[in-house]
């Protein structure tokens, strides 16, 4: 199993758009064959280092991964919608 979590901020954190991103998000489940798990929270504490928005997603394989990565779901019904909200993302991998 291959995890891959990635931590938004936006840059407008606003509760429209922090929903808005979740569900763009979540929109993924179910129509990219190779995402076996999808998980989205959004941060409940707005301290100075919370990011706005977690997400974690599970692939069999690493090369499962970078597919999903390039599918076009990802690319063009979320990436291209969520990037211009974001302020910055940082992601792990394992």
């Amino acid at each position: 199993m291959f995890t891959h979590i990635v931590l938004f901020k936006l840059q407008e954190p606003t509760k429209e758009n922090i929903e808005k991103a979740k569900n763009l998000l979540l929109a993924m489940e179910g129509k990219i064959k190779e995402l076996k798990y999808l998980e989205v929270g959004a941060d409940v504490l707005h301290s100075e280092r919370s990011y706005d928005l977690a997400l974690i997603t599970k692939f069999d394989s690493y090369e499962d991964m970078q597919a999903y990565q390039v599918s076009e779901y990802h690319v063009n019904e979320v990436l291209k919608y969520l990037r211009p909200m974001l302020k910055a993302s940082v992601a792990v991998d394992y």
